[in-house]
């Protein structure tokens, strides 16, 4: 499930035209991590008997709000975290307007 995961996020990446903002999108959701949310809500959706897949999508806007909610937090008017998952944070690696406006569209 979680290559289906994965295939979609990178579904979703692709759809955006090419701009410093797709490339801020790109870079939160490839930033790692477990994808632990979309991949309990596939199973819980499993568990009662429906098919995950038709779901993808739903997931999907699951870890969008996930990730957007950790691009706002990590700004300086708010934690003003500068590593996320190891690697630079957004607004560390492009700046403050982008993160921003990657969190607004996430």
């Amino acid at each position: 499930m979680i290559d289906k995961i994965h295939t979609a996020l990178q579904h979703y990446i692709d759809s955006i035209e090419n701009s410093t903002l797709k490339d801020g999108i790109s870079y939160a959701l490839r930033a790692g991590g477990k994808r632990i949310r979309p991949l309990l809500m596939l199973q819980v959706i499993e568990h009662y008997g429906l098919d995950p897949n038709d779901y993808v999508d739903v997931a999907i806007a699951l870890e969008l709000l996930h990730t957007y909610s950790l691009v706002h937090d990590d700004l300086p008017s708010m934690d003003n975290d500068t590593l996320r998952r190891g690697k630079p944070t957004l607004h560390i690696a492009f700046d403050e307007a982008t993160a921003i406006l990657v969190g607004d569209a996430l």
